[in-house]
């Protein structure tokens, strides 16, 4: 069995609006781990993740609300630029059919390559692709050796 993933590569999508962030990442079976909303006094920021046994996914939120346009860098942009954009979030998962299975039941016009066996060199792994609701592009697949230790 390959070994887990273990790194310190935090991922923080800037979202308007995190009560579609939760409807899409709960269906696929994440779990809310932080959750605070934007107030007065600056934006929310929230946290979901995954348990699996080749390691936990965990990906953050900031924003919440239309202040996530302001954002020091990103307001530069305009507020249709699609999120995400040349960005891959793979996740490595030890079932990718049964997410796969849980993606097309539950978001399946999220889907943008169905589940697929793929090879590449000496590798040979199964994925799909998705995007979530604002734009940012998922992989979920079988582990493969990244070089991880």
């Amino acid at each position: 069995m390959k070994k887990p993933i273990k790194n310190n590569l935090i991922i923080e999508l800037h979202v308007p609006d995190f009560g579609m962030a939760k409807e899409f990442y709960l269906k696929l079976g994440f779990k809310i781990s932080m959750d605070e909303r934007p107030d007065n006094e600056g934006p929310g920021y929230m946290t979901v993740t995954r348990e699996d046994e080749f390691g936990n996914t965990l990906i953050n939120f900031y924003g919440g609300d239309e202040r996530v346009y302001n954002q020091s860098y990103f307001k530069q942009f305009p507020r249709n630029t699609k999120r995400g954009y040349a960005v891959e979030l793979t996740i490595p998962t030890s079932d990718v059919e049964a997410i796969y299975n849980i993606a097309a039941r539950e978001l399946p016009s999220h889907i943008t390559r169905g589940l697929k066996e793929l090879k590449d060199h000496q590798y040979k792994w199964k994925d799909f692709r998705m995007v979530d609701p604002f734009g940012f592009y998922l992989r979920f697949t079988e582990l493969l050796d990244w070089g991880q230790k």
